[in-house]
């Protein structure tokens, strides 16, 4: 047992003869041997640390024979950290006093003084139990957003446009590698749907893939959410919990929206995408991950390093490869076909018989601008399916649908030099497969000057 296998311990005995001598035999085994002669530092020690197993004397020097104090400490012990493993160890150890130290929630007890070949065999049986809690842990964890990620529906991404062949394009060229990717696109583009394809095809895909919506984490529960915490770590913390990067532990963990993270998450989150490991909030154990990382945004994070509010740094980190998604307005070929998908979808939801879409509204769909993209597609449909009274849907089911058609050509009969200007984006971005830098070029911007308009009209 020359591998350092038995982990961080934690030895309590008032007799410091025992506590030098255990310590000089296991520091050869363990990654730490922490040492106390206080039984009255455990509740300190035990908060603030993280030990894989604790070995706790049964009497200290107010009573030395009956094993209250031990049970004591046991239960305080029990009561900080429920999942910890602890030996109890005792010179007047009897069969009685054993079955109820193993009632108490010990996990062994041994004698002393002990052959040290027994305890190292008691230790590592120890250890073995506290890895299978942690997987255990993390297990649950993971099925809680196995069960979250069945619920979500459409997990196909439908496309034929240009734009999108370029895209699926390069899905296929990052998928199998580990490259970090950023997929940028409005609100409503399948931004997690690309994420999902990309971890399906890589060599991930019998693995987690964990979702993370950035912008719905507030700055107090980041930390929390993303590295986990301890119990008792603060108020609400009522168990051990893994965050979000420790779940996703040889999977795929996408950030989506996560050009709303403030600068100081934006460090943090860098600390531990440089580091490769995260820290339980509670705890001084770093913990390794393996992860592919996708992130996600609608904002012009190449615009916001230029205004200090994006750090470049971390956007080194994160952007390895770069993906448009381009808008439902400029993919006009697509809305039939998303538009069938979900007519399909909802038809079987609401148990109701479609044909289809008559040309009408098909016509009107396509002409319609899309500002909230395939989501507002996706609801008009159901919307519409919810309150039609035939079996084909017409224009009139559309009724609610409002805004400026969508146009792909220069008006002749307009100066107004943004709508051209905008009109022209539009067509270079669709023209270069949503590749931003090319469409800059094309029209001789830089990207930077690019992503400027893109947001000022909304695109």
């Amino acid at each position: 047992m020359e591998d350092k296998n038995l982990g961080k311990l934690l030895i309590i005995d008032d007799n410091e003869d025992l506590l030098f001598a255990a310590k000089m035999l296991l520091k050869k085994h363990a990654k730490e041997v922490h040492i106390e002669k206080d039984p009255r530092r455990i509740p300190f020690l035990v908060t603030n640390n993280s030990f894989d197993v604790i070995l706790l004397d049964m009497n200290f020097t107010e009573d030395t024979t009956s094993g209250k104090e031990g049970f004591h400490w046991l239960r305080q012990i029990k009561e900080i950290d429920p999942k910890a493993v602890v030996i109890l160890i005792t010179a007047f150890g009897d069969v009685e006093m054993a079955v109820q130290a193993l009632k108490e929630g010990a996990t062994d007890f041994i004698l002393k003084p002990w052959q040290n070949e027994k305890l190292l065999a008691t230790l590592s049986a120890a250890i073995k139990l506290k890895e299978s809690y942690n997987e255990v842990d993390k297990l649950s964890s993971k099925q809680r957003q196995l069960q979250a990620d069945l619920k979500k529906p459409f997990s196909d991404i439908i496309g034929q446009s240009a734009s999108m062949k370029n895209v699926f394009s390069i899905i296929e060229k990052v998928a199998r590698t580990d490259a970090n990717i950023l997929i940028l696109g409005e609100n409503g583009t399948g931004k997690e749907l690309i994420a999902r394809a990309i971890h399906d095809r890589s060599e991930r895909k019998d693995e987690i893939f964990v979702g993370v919506d950035m912008g719905a984490i507030t700055e107090s529960l980041f930390e929390s959410e993303l590295f986990g915490h301890k119990r008792g770590a603060y108020t609400d913390a009522k168990e051990d919990r893994a965050g979000r990067f420790e779940v996703a532990d040889k999977g795929t963990l996408f950030l989506d929206e996560i050009g709303n993270l403030s600068m100081p998450l934006q460090s943090k989150l860098l600390t531990v995408l440089q580091k490769r490991e995260v820290t339980r909030i509670g705890t001084n154990k770093s913990i390794p991950i393996d992860i592919r990382l996708i992130c996600a945004t609608n904002m012009p994070v190449h615009e916001m390093i230029m205004e200090n509010s994006f750090r470049q740094d971390l956007l080194y980190r994160i952007n390895t490869v770069e993906i448009f998604l381009p808008p439902l307005r400029d993919r006009q070929d697509d809305i039939p076909i998303l538009a069938a998908h979900f007519l399909k979808v909802y038809s079987a939801k609401y148990r109701k018989q479609f044909k289809g879409l008559k040309q009408n509204a098909l016509q009107l769909l396509q002409r319609y601008s899309w500002p909230g993209n395939i989501r507002e597609l996706q609801h008009a449909i159901e919307r519409a399916i919810i309150m039609a009274e035939g079996n084909e849907l017409d224009s009139r089911d559309f009724f609610f649908l409002s805004g400026k058609p969508a146009t792909d050509k220069v008006s002749t009969n307009t100066y107004n030099l943004d709508e051209v200007e905008k009109t022209l984006i539009q067509k270079a971005i669709d023209k270069n497969g949503g590749n931003i830098s090319k469409a800059a070029k094309a029209l001789g911007l830089t990207r930077a000057s690019l992503y400027r308009r893109l947001e000022k009209y909304g695109l």
